[in-house]
């Protein structure tokens, strides 16, 4: 009967001081490291065992661990006075080494996210453009904001009105059927004379079946010059 043991994979040494120090349950701040280099050096006996290649990393962090446990047992005058104590060195390794896995975990996520997302390169829609068609003459959707704008703020259009009950609504489908209507009679209409009715809800409606109207090419949006009145009529 033959017994298989699985050992799991490390990226390096510090991957593997990591590894031993969370089983342990303590904090890297607190290793020791005569407990810390038995545990590592147990390792690398079973690596051994099993005929494994040892990269020459972990035998270099054996010989490191080995040497700074030969100084935490066996301290002289000399090493006493040092001004960088190897094990604090080995902790702060630790501690960065720490950060960075978490970091990679962390973009390793972001990415998985990331490959979720679909994106295509930008394309050239100049073939479809019809240089025949031009839907308003010399007026952007800017102009006509500002016009709508500057007719909300009209005094005139906003004076107190009186409140009534009523069950009458509004669609735009309703209001495109009534200003093809009303431009077919008068053939040209300004814009502001569109709004017979001093309610938030149609002036509303009526804005965006002017837009609707543009959009579908049924009507012409042009204006003389700045601050001229806009005049819409039938395409």
């Amino acid at each position: 009967m033959s017994c298989s043991i699985s050992l799991p994979a490390f990226d390096g040494p510090l991957d593997l001081l990591l590894h031993l120090i969370k089983q342990s349950n303590i904090n890297i701040c607190d290793i020791e490291i005569v407990e810390i280099t038995r545990q590592y050096l147990e390792y690398i006996h079973k690596m051994e065992e099993m005929n494994l290649d040892i990269a020459s990393e972990y035998l270099v962090m054996a010989a490191e661990l080995i040497e700074i446990k030969s100084k935490v047992l066996l301290p002289t005058q000399e090493e006493e006075n040092e001004e960088e104590d190897p094990k604090e060195k080995l902790i702060q390794r630790l501690l960065e080494y720490e950060q960075y896995k978490e970091s990679t975990t962390t973009l390793r996520k972001l990415e998985i996210v990331r490959q979720e997302v679909k994106t295509k390169e930008p394309s050239d829609l100049l073939e479809f453009k019809d240089n025949n068609t031009v839907i308003n003459y010399g007026i952007t959707l800017d102009n006509l904001l500002d016009a709508f704008s500057k007719f909300l703020v009209n005094s005139e259009n906003i004076r107190p009105l009186n409140t009534r009950i009523t069950n009458k609504e509004y669609s735009v489908g309703k209001r495109c059927t009534e200003i093809r209507d009303i431009i077919h009679q008068k053939k040209k209409v300004k814009f502001q004379d569109l709004f017979d009715v001093f309610t938030k809800e149609y002036i509303v409606v009526t804005f965006l079946a002017i837009l609707s109207l543009s959009k579908k090419q049924e009507i012409k949006i042009e204006q003389s010059k700045n601050f001229d009145n806009i005049i819409i009529e039938a395409r």
